[in-house]
This record gives structure tokens, C-alpha cells and sequence, in this order.
């Protein structure tokens, strides 16, 4: 399969054109997922100069397979399951309370990071578009939707490069809107369809960051 993005860059670029429609909207702001998500977002914001920001979650992976997610956390509380992976795996409670544990704490040790003490935005009545490089189950995207509801979004859109397919169901449940690039018929994971999927350091989120906010 030949790659559809060069990089995380180039997919803000290409999801750019789908969201034509929302630039310079002065309710609108672009929320991205890091670490990947923030590359992305960022070639979205620049495209349609809108304001962007993050939108903190952290997949629950299943013990023994990380990457496996059996859920999501996000801030403000927001937990969620994927049911069918939680049932497969069928940890301990015990085992569950420690990931999530786990996670918290890096949720807000990456809050910490990023923003250094820097208000979240405020989301009343905003028009949210929550980006990320990709979804394989979805969780993270969730529970960001469920997040950004709960901070008072008045309308969700979820934007992705692509998606497997049954993340592109169960995330479309949830969100207003979705602007989608591919949602292949064989998903082999997202990064197979970038040229560059290297994985991004704290350090790239926040000079990602830094260089939106003096282009503002």
C-alpha cells in the first residue's frame, strides 16, 4: 500500500481542505490530541487561522499489550471502555484502578508540560474541531468528545487523516460532525499510511505550540 500523507504536516494540510468551510470562523478553535495530533492540528490552524489548543487524553492500555486500548481517560473526569477489549482481556479491578492511576498522573504531568500553568481554554459555546493523526479503536477520540461536551462545546467536530472503520462508527456516534480522509476496507494501523510516522517528544508538542502562539 503506498502511503497517503508524508508526514503529519502534510495531513493537517490535506484535512485542511475538507474544513475549508470553518476558516476564520471566530467561534471556532482546533483542538488536537498530542503527541501526533498536535503536528496535525497545527497544519489545520495555519491553513484556516483559527486559534488551536490541546485537548489532553490518555489511552488505557491493556496490561501487557499497551497499545492494545481498552479505554480512554480525558480531562474533567471523562473515562470510557471499549467493551469488546475489556471483555477480551478481563483484568483484575485491581489491575484496571492502577492503569488508571497510571494515566492520570501522566494526563496531568503532560498538562504540566504543555502549558506550564496556562489556562485550559474556555470552551463555552465554542465550536470545537478535535484532531488527531489517526484512529485505530477510537477511545482517545471519545472520550475527547465527551470532554469537550462537558466543557460546554456547542457543536464537536472530529477531524482525522484516517480511521479504521469501526472507529469512524463508534466516534460518529458521538460527534456532530466528522471529516474524514480514508476509512480504508483493510486497516493495517495508522502509521502504515504516512511516509514519517516518526513518534513525537514533549519537547516538538511545545515548540509546536509556542510557534502557533506568536503566529497569533
Amino acid at each position: 500500500m503506498t502511503a497517503k500523507f508524508i508526514n503529519r504536516r502534510d495531513a493537517g494540510e490535506k484535512l485542511a481542505e475538507a474544513l475549508k468551510s470553518w476558516k476564520g470562523r471566530e467561534d471556532a478553535i482546533i483542538l488536537a490530541l498530542p503527541r501526533g495530533g498536535a503536528a496535525v492540528g497545527a497544519g489545520i490552524a495555519e491553513a484556516l487561522d483559527l486559534p488551536m489548543d490541546l485537548m489532553l487524553v490518555r489511552k488505557l492500555g491493556a496490561p501487557g499489550d499497551e497499545e492494545l486500548a481498552m479505554g480512554a481517560i480525558a480531562v474533567g473526569g471523562v473515562c470510557i471502555w471499549n467493551e469488546d477489549i475489556l471483555r477480551l482481556v478481563n483484568p483484575p479491578r485491581a489491575r484496571l484502578e492502577e492503569v488508571i492511576a497510571r494515566e492520570s498522573g501522566e494526563l496531568r504531568r503532560r498538562n504540566e508540560a504543555y502549558r506550564g500553568g496556562r489556562p485550559a481554554p474556555d470552551l463555552n459555546g465554542r465550536a470545537v474541531i478535535l484532531v488527531d493523526d489517526g484512529m485505530a479503536t477510537g477511545a482517545d477520540m471519545r472520550a475527547a468528545v465527551r470532554a469537550a461536551r462537558q466543557l460546554g462545546a456547542s457543536h464537536v467536530t472530529v477531524a482525522v487523516p484516517v480511521s479504521s472503520d469501526t472507529a469512524y462508527e463508534a466516534v460518529s456516534r458521538e460527534a456532530d460532525d466528522m471529516a474524514i480522509l480514508h476509512v480504508p476496507d483493510f486497516f493495517t494501523g495508522v502509521g502504515s499510511f504516512y511516509e514519517d510516522f516518526t513518534q513525537m517528544s514533549d519537547d516538538e508538542v511545545t515548540e509546536i505550540m509556542a510557534g502557533l502562539k506568536k503566529r497569533g
